[in-house]
């Protein structure tokens, strides 16, 4: 699987989605009739290392990082509590090797808050973990909602005291 298929699936699957490229990464923004500046981004997909992002070795030829943000009950089935928030420019501290390839493991600087990542998926790793994309993709229509919701209601404010 090269990057550009797996944003295309994930486009093609969800409502609403928009991938927004830039540095070498691609985020997927749920933002339909791209009502905020950015949206709500609950997928990566990373193909070069960071100033203060290098954990997974994203310069070697090929390689790439799917990154997915879900549920904190999620993270803790799969992998036990967080860990705790790394120092600037520090990686989390658990027994990942976080250049493995096709393994789903902990976001190495992210885990704390819930993220996971997996390089290089293959077709078949990628069906076996679409679940979590489609409860990330669920997170993400909900924190949106709960901001537009605010932001209409803001306005719908602004309109009452103008018309006082």
């Amino acid at each position: 699987m090269q990057p550009k298929d797996i944003v295309e699936k994930i486009v093609n699957e969800f409502s609403g989605v928009i991938p927004k490229a830039s540095w070498g990464e691609t985020s997927l923004f749920y933002n339909p009739g791209q009502l905020l500046p950015n949206g709500v981004y609950f997928c990566t997909i990373k193909e070069k290392n960071g100033g203060n992002d290098k954990a997974s070795n994203l310069d070697r030829e090929g390689i790439y990082r799917l990154s997915i943000g879900i549920s904190k009950e999620s993270y803790e089935s799969l992998f036990g509590a967080r860990p705790k928030r790394p120092s600037k420019g520090g990686i989390i501290d658990t027994e990942h090797n976080f250049t493995k390839c096709n393994v789903l493991m902990p976001h190495p600087i992210y885990g704390w808050m819930s993220w996971v990542q997996i390089l290089n998926p293959s077709e078949s790793k990628l069906t076996d973990i679409f679940g979590l994309i489609a409860e990330s993709h669920v997170n993400a229509v909900n924190k949106f909602n709960k901001k537009t919701v605010n932001k209409s209601n803001q306005s719908d404010a602004q309109k009452t005291r103008a018309s006082i």
